[in-house]
């Protein structure tokens, strides 16, 4: 019991110095512009079908799960209106960092361990090179970054799965849909959405890297490293979701 106890505490202080050294690189130069907006490409670009795919569905699915309770109460109308509050609220931002955690989060995990495995970690500060400006702060910004762009195009494709599907039973307009979508969602909506999306990005980005870089050595390690990077992350996001939903209650 002792010894997992400190191997928790001792977990936690290299959690500590790595989040503190990130803040410090961060604001020092020089800045990696290049790589910062490569990974971007490779986070974001790279990830569009499985995100388009993932959020068409949500939103088809959800409107259609959606329809009987409200047909109950003869409230068909206001489903643009709840597909519209719950798409950009909670389900655009979540279901976009879970993508995220199993695609990028394992990228970067495996990128990282095979790079530490193989010592070009190691050859990068023998030539000079910052490895922990140029490997992990370009990776967590381009994270923080990326996923709440991906976020509102999520928000679009799952709105756009609604429609379509709402349209296979009613007979309403684009434009009708989109303008009771537009009426509904108001600043704090949006607000909250980024919010969740650039916590969700810093989390995903942060934990992805820690797991590849300090990823045991050995073959073995790379798996662990993806895997680790992939549970941590989800669990987290989880987290953080069940206390973003606690704070944005309690302030309205």
């Amino acid at each position: 019991m002792a010894k997992k106890l400190q191997t928790f505490f001792l977990e936690f202080a290299n959690i500590h110095r790595f989040l503190l050294r990130f803040w410090r690189e961060l604001v020092t130069p020089p800045y990696e512009f290049k790589e910062i907006i490569r990974q971007c490409y490779e986070i974001g670009y790279k990830s569009l079908p499985l995100i388009s795919l993932t959020g068409f569905i949500v939103g088809f699915v959800f409107t259609k799960q959606s329809r009987p309770s409200l047909e109950e109460f003869g409230a068909t109308s206001m489903l643009p209106s709840l597909i519209s509050i719950a798409i950009v609220r909670a389900l655009a931002p979540l279901v976009t960092a879970l993508i995220a955690s199993g695609k990028v989060g394992s990228q970067i995990g495996a990128e990282l361990s095979s790079m530490n495995v193989t010592e070009q970690i190691d050859a990068m500060e023998v030539s000079g090179t910052n490895p922990y400006k140029y490997l992990i702060v370009s990776r967590i910004l381009a994270t923080t970054i990326g996923i709440p762009v991906l976020c509102f195009y999520v928000a679009g494709i799952g709105l756009l799965g609604g429609y379509l599907s709402m349209m296979s039973k009613d007979d309403l307009s684009f434009l009708s849909f989109f303008t009771q979508v537009f009426e509904t969602i108001a600043f704090k909506d949006l607000g909250a959405m980024v919010l969740r999306a650039v916590i969700f990005g810093f989390t995903i980005g942060a934990v992805s890297c820690y797991c590849g870089y300090f990823s045991s050595k050995g073959t073995e390690g790379v798996g662990k490293a993806a895997n680790a990077a992939v549970v941590a992350s989800m669990f987290l996001v989880f987290i953080e979701e069940i206390i973003i939903v606690q704070v944005l209650s309690f302030f309205g």
